[in-house]
């Protein structure tokens, strides 16, 4: 794994007493004191339903309203779940010796570890969380990449990327079926390259004054999410922030910008954010299903006609995604790009 200087690692900071200068962001950006009560209103979907047309409807008007829904009785077992996000919180309950000693000896780097962001040199302030990411496929050839402490990391987590990349095409299939488009419509390229992101918040003295991650929309095609009992994820909708309900054994899933251009609008990429709080750590784990970098991302053909012209671009995943970085995901920029006006 990769980091700048690892003693910035937030969760190896000994007796933090105040938010540094570099932590603190800006007025409008913070979240200051205005409380988020957890919202029963983001829709939850049973996938245990008998009905799967209604099933079908709730998780399609769900992701074109929220862009947001949460699911329970998915298939993947709770034992497993527990066992993920208890290696998970092991590994960033690691020393700081035992954490950096975890280096990838990949030559492309693509198993990271580091704090705040991968622009932490640049970014205008730092956001409060340590970041373990890397690729799920195929794990038999990126499995040597992962952490080798906690001594379960590998296998346990082998185990639980290969149920979510079953759930993502069962979720996807789901959309395809509401969208009326062919059932493999997402298959092959387009969700070949799913990666894993964990996250830690340690607990912050002063919450008010800086965020776990900033606001942002996902650049994958959805993002399956882990997360403990502990309140931290908020949706922005309509103008304001609501707070997602962490249910237990529940998975969060949420759609990107890539299903938004496929999608031609129809479903959204919805912004959101992770704030901290003052007593307890977070974690969570963002299982991205993204294309492979040769995949054309365009809206789909069944999906626009003389009332309905695209809205979007067509483009290789790839330049997507580096004009994704270089905007710093920046929601008004990425859009301008990815628009069908764009010159």
């Amino acid at each position: 794994m990769e980091a700048g200087d690892d003693r910035k690692l937030v969760s190896n900071w000994p007796n933090v007493q105040f938010v540094p200068e570099s932590y603190v962001h800006p007025p409008e950006k913070r979240p200051g004191k205005l409380v988020v009560q957890p919202c029963k209103t983001i829709p939850v979907v049973d996938f245990e339903g008998h009905d799967q047309t209604q099933i079908i409807q709730h998780i399609v008007k769900a992701t074109e309203e929220f862009g947001f829904f949460q699911i329970i009785n998915h298939g993947v077992s709770k034992k497993l779940m527990d066992d993920a996000m208890g290696v998970f919180k092991e590994f960033h309950g690691m020393s700081w010796k035992d954490k950096t000693s975890q280096r990838s000896k990949d030559p492309n780097k693509s198993c990271r570890f580091y704090t705040s962001s991968e622009k932490y040199t640049t970014e205008e302030a730092h956001v409060w969380r340590d970041a373990l990411t890397h690729p799920c496929h195929p794990f038999e050839e990126y499995m040597q990449f992962w952490p080798a402490k906690p001594t379960r990391y590998r296998k346990v987590v082998g185990e639980y990327v290969q149920e979510l990349r079953k759930l993502g095409d069962q979720i996807l299939e789901l959309l395809c079926q509401g969208l009326g488009l062919s059932t493999s419509y997402f298959s092959r390229g387009l969700v070949e390259n799913p990666v894993l992101l964990v996250n830690h918040y340690p607990p912050c003295p002063d919450p008010s004054l800086t965020l776990g991650l900033v606001k942002h929309r996902d650049p994958s095609l959805i993002t399956i999410l882990l997360q403990e009992e502990i309140n931290g994820l908020q949706v922005f909708k309509d103008g304001e922030w609501i707070g997602v309900d962490p249910l237990p054994h529940a998975f969060v899933v949420n759609g990107g910008y890539v299903l938004q251009m496929i999608t031609n609008g129809k479903l959204k990429g919805a912004e959101h954010r992770a704030v901290t709080n003052s007593s307890v750590s977070r974690t969570s784990a963002a299982f991205f299903i993204y294309p492979s970098k040769d995949s054309i991302i365009e809206p789909a053909q069944a999906l626009i006609n003389a009332c309905n012209p695209p809205q979007y671009r067509s483009m290789k995943f790839e330049d997507f995604q580096k004009n994704f970085l270089a905007r710093s995901g920046n929601a008004e920029a990425v859009m301008q790009f990815i628009s069908s006006m764009h010159d």
